[in-house]
């Protein structure tokens, strides 16, 4: 109904004079959600311009790619106390943002005080939902964080995450089968290094343990991933597992590589060949694994990307003893850290 009445103002006709065929397509990640509806004004204005046949209007890829809502440009600032073992007893965080505060940033570890505070930045280019929305990029904040604080307590990540939620039941449960299914602690080759993350959205826990490869040359190579959800009781598993599968891979897209750059008032990527994703020989081997509880249902679509970046990051920094506190991982040279983890 929404759709129909916006073609209608578009074509500035009377509702009833519209008709609005819904079509099934694959998935649009935000992109269709009402507010982000340009498509149709293009759509309806192509119609009316060739009247009495039928019109489709397809977007190239590069049309799309230049004309789109993007995902916002956000930034993060943490602060923290430790008490005499190292562990945080005040958390506090300030970000920027282009909307309203997100709840998202707010942690589920146990620390007795926290403050968070946000700057609402206006945005000239036009943004939009992207899949997990705040959630994307206050999971790579918060569990990168987290990961320097176990590193400046000289604790292992694992031990120092685990002690941090002794009150909360499923986030620990799904943090130790993940841990497990990835054999944490085991020996891994030079140059390799594992990093773990944990985030609730959407009702869902989902922990990711990522193993990764810096080269001599300061390549990233992602050789396996493990994630444990935990969704109260899983109604399909093989629809939930492929959904997880397809966060790893959508996620290390975004981490490795994703990035849109503005030159001369334009956007300069087009295509696939200025805008790497992560193609079938890069994919690692993944493993999805279910915790299940009493808890109430949680979502399977979203949840799966805000634990992704901050497991590659982390685990790049035990290959490399390097550092990644902006992404994509693209900008940063690791050929001079390769080996130091």
């Amino acid at each position: 109904m929404r759709s129909r009445a916006f073609c209608a103002k578009a074509a500035g006709l009377a509702l009833d004079k519209v008709t609005f065929h819904l079509l099934p397509s694959g998935g649009g990640f935000g992109r269709r959600l009402p507010g982000f509806w340009n498509f149709l004004t293009y759509a309806v204005k192509t119609a009316m311009s060739v009247p009495d046949v039928p019109v489709k209007l397809v977007f190239t890829r590069e049309q799309e790619m230049q004309h789109d809502f993007y995902r916002p440009n956000v930034t993060s600032r943490f602060r923290a106390a430790v008490n005499q073992d190292g562990m945080p007893v005040a958390w506090v965080n300030d970000y920027t943002t282009d909307e309203d505060p997100n709840p998202e940033a707010h942690i589920f570890y146990t620390v007795p005080n926290q403050a968070y505070g946000t700057a609402k930045v206006r945005a000239y280019v036009p943004t939009g939902p992207w899949r997990s929305v705040a959630a994307s990029w206050h999971g790579f904040f918060v569990e990168s964080f987290l990961d320097e604080l176990a590193h400046e307590a000289k604790k292992d990540p694992l031990e120092y995450r685990r002690a941090l939620l002794q009150e909360k039941p499923r986030h620990l449960a799904t943090l130790n089968l993940a841990a497990e299914k990835a054999g944490w602690g085991a020996p891994l080759p030079a140059g390799r290094g594992r990093g773990i993350a944990i985030f609730e959205c959407f009702g869902t826990i989902v922990v990711d343990v990522a193993e990764v490869e810096v080269t001599d040359a300061g390549t990233v190579k992602v050789h396996r991933f493990t994630s444990a959800a935990d969704s109260g009781m899983v109604v399909n598993p093989d629809g939930f597992r492929a959904q997880v599968e397809s966060a790893v891979i959508f996620g290390l897209s975004a981490a490795l590589y994703g990035e849109i750059t503005i030159g001369h008032g334009a956007v300069e990527q087009q295509n696939f060949t200025d805008y790497e994703v992560v193609r079938l020989a890069e994919t690692p081997e993944i493993e999805v694994h279910f915790h299940e509880s009493d808890a109430p249902l949680g979502g399977a679509g979203e949840p799966g990307i805000p634990p992704v970046a901050p497991a590659v990051v982390n685990a790049i920094f035990a290959a490399s003893g390097a550092r990644i506190r902006e992404l994509p991982v693209k900008k940063h040279p690791l050929a001079a850290s390769a080996g130091r983890g």
